[in-house]
């Protein structure tokens, strides 16, 4: 804030030029008036300074120079309407002298533009340009303003179709609600609530579920996570099991506001914990934004190695549950400005965030960022009126696409006086990438018939990329998955002491899939499974390059059960010769035998075996079918 307001001083002194030589009066009790009130206003006095002005121009009605300064200070205290009335009172005052013409007429722009009166500023400031001196449209703030300037004429002329609507009661039923998050499905909703403006009224995270369309009454989380000290900003996992949200002032912080993770263990929040130097800084850390499998963490913070101002940074989450050292997002995303409420979307390639040091609208326009080769590029204005003249804050997108979330301020004499959950159809000309597929359901021990708490990833087939990790809840078994459908994946559901259930996305039909039973066998002599993701050329037996994920899992598998043997079974359809498919099966499961001893298992703990077309799953009777009887069975000896 202090930054802000000397900013604001050195530019109103510094602003036109010519003053400190003469000035368009001679009066000197008004340039007493003025003098002083610009003495005022290098102390940030500005209601002494106001009264100075006023009094310059009272008692001397051509003193141009203190309408205008009078009117530049106004409008910083966020009193538009009252800045523009001393700025025309001035400017009406203005008869043959085009120097403060131009003045005039390029500070009324400003003040139409910071109303949002967009077409108005454009048109005082094209009938103003020719009174421009030279000096001035060679200043840095001219520069710097008219690229603000071309930017608004461009947008303006290609506005986004949006309907924007305030959510009904019960939400919305607090002084102040805002960064809202979703979870995947959109059923429940996570923000900030505070009851008032005075800083001893405590930020808590309330939630609201959706049953049947509508919302219900907001309650508090968990009295683990609000406590005395304020917390809010927080982020969600797409499965709705890890939380991270910001505490500020409690006694184990390392600076005034820090994140925190707790995870839902058997349907219940545990005791929430800092997450630790590596992500939090000795400044201010906040408003995180989680990546939809809980790998990525985005979050602002104003810590000194950044760009300046508050920046986007990141910390990855390793593979032990501990997070890397927190790392700035890099110049293509962060300014010298500020950049805050990072939303990362589900697909982990698409970032939102609010800055005002990009090309905007006046304030903290809302920005997109595309990941490519290089990382995060350059942002693109999500454009008017997604955006307008007032700052835009703590967007989140649902998952499938229909909407987004945001937060709109209520305004009196320039401050807020209250904040409100808001909504719009999200636009479909702005590109989020593949639709996001959801599959559901729940992991079943299946002897006991018990919830399995397991791990469930998501890899990519053709590069043996992990695409998303999630994991069961422990008490209901039950899970949620997104992911972007653009790949050929495979599903891998893992839990020591039982046999891994491994599937092909595409080809089991699991996208969208709301009630998907996995049933996890435990270990015993005897018991198999498809070995789904072996792939193999028509009539060849050597693997392709889309096997390594199944082979990688089958390996762990035995390294994490060291008293495991297994015997390797392959099938073929019914095309071809009888002795041919016997001889073509067992080399495929020899193949696959050979990657598990080079990777270091043991041979004796291998087994392989050809069964031809002599056991197949389901008839030979379609493509379909017989692709299915196409297999690998490991079997558990």
């Amino acid at each position: 804030m202090f930054r802000n307001i000397l900013i604001l001083v050195v530019v109103f002194l510094s602003f036109f030029e010519g003053w400190a030589q003469e000035y368009s009066i001679i009066d000197k009790r008004a340039i007493k008036y003025f003098e002083e009130g610009e003495a005022f206003l290098m102390r940030k006095q500005f209601d002494e300074a106001m009264e100075k002005y006023q009094s310059a121009y009272e008692r001397s009605s051509d003193f141009f120079e203190a309408y205008i300064r009078h009117s530049q200070v106004i409008l910083s205290r966020g009193k538009a309407e009252e800045s523009l009335e001393i700025a025309q009172m001035g400017e009406r005052r203005v008869k043959n002298n085009d120097f403060f013409k131009g003045q005039f007429g390029w500070l009324i722009s400003r003040i139409y533009l910071k109303q949002g009166d967009f077409e108005k500023g454009l048109e005082k400031y094209e009938r103003s340009k020719p009174y421009f001196t030279e000096s001035f449209k060679a200043s840095k703030h001219y520069q710097e303003s008219i690229d603000q300037i071309n930017f608004i004429a461009s947008a303006i002329r290609d506005p986004k179709s949006i309907e924007k609507e305030k959510l009904p009661l019960p939400l919305n039923q607090f002084r102040l609600q805002y960064f809202p998050v979703l979870t995947a499905d959109s059923k429940r909703m996570f923000f900030t609530k505070r009851d008032g403006l005075q800083p001893n009224q405590n930020e808590d995270i309330f939630i609201s579920n959706q049953i049947n369309g509508v919302w219900t009454t907001p309650e508090s989380i968990s009295s683990l996570i609000n406590t005395k000290y304020n917390e809010g900003t927080c982020t969600i996992s797409a499965d709705g099991n890890i939380l991270i949200f910001t505490s500020c002032d409690t006694p184990d912080s390392f600076g005034s506001c820090d994140l925190y993770l707790t995870q839902k263990v058997s349907g219940q929040w545990q005791k929430p914990i800092n997450m630790g130097r590596e992500v939090n800084s000795r400044e201010w850390d906040s408003q995180p934004s989680l990546s939809a499998d809980g790998s990525l963490l985005y979050f602002s913070s104003n810590r000194p190695e950044g760009h300046g101002g508050n920046d986007i940074w990141f910390t990855e989450r390793k593979p032990d549950g501990t997070w890397s050292n927190a790392r700035n997002l890099g110049p293509k995303i962060n300014t010298v400005r500020d950049e805050v409420s990072p939303f990362i979307f589900f697909n982990n390639l698409v970032l939102f965030f609010a800055s005002d040091g990009h090309p905007g609208f006046g304030g903290k326009d809302l920005y997109m960022s595309n990941y490519g080769l290089q990382g995060f590029e350059g942002p693109e204005n999500l454009g008017y009126p997604i955006n307008d003249q007032n700052d835009q804050l703590a967007l989140f997108i649902s998952a499938q696409k229909d909407y987004a979330y945001y937060t709109e301020n209520v305004f009196e004499g320039g401050k807020v006086d209250g904040s409100y959950l808001y909504r719009f159809g999200f636009p479909k000309e702005i590109d989020l990438g593949e639709e996001i597929i959801v599959t559901e359901g729940t992991v079943i021990n299946k002897d006991t018939g018990n919830p399995v708490e397991a791990n469930l990833s998501l890899v990519d087939l053709s590069n043996d990329s992990t695409l998303y990790k999630f994991q069961s809840d422990g008490k209901t078994g039950t899970f949620t998955m997104l992911y972007p459908d653009k790949v050929i994946s495979g599903l891998y559901v893992e839990k020591k002491g039982f046999i891994p259930k491994i599937y092909n996305v595409e080809k089991d039909s699991l996208e969208n899939r709301k009630n998907l039973e996995i049933y996890l066998e435990p270990i015993a002599s005897g018991k198999f499974f498809v070995f789904e993701n072996i792939f193999f050329d028509f009539d060849q037996s050597e693997l392709k390059e889309e096997s390594i994920s199944s082979l990688k899992r089958l390996f762990n598998f035995l390294e994490n059960h060291p008293d495991v043997s297994i015997l390797i079974v392959g099938h073929t359809d019914n095309v071809g010769n009888a002795a041919y498919n016997d001889k073509l099966s067992k080399q495929r499961a020899e193949r696959v035998s050979e990657y598990l001893i080079t990777l270091g298992i043991a041979s004796n703990r291998l087994e392989t075996k050809g069964y031809g077309d002599q056991a197949p799953l389901v008839p030979n009777d379609s493509e379909e079918n017989r692709a299915l009887n196409r297999r690998i069975e490991v079997i558990i000896l």
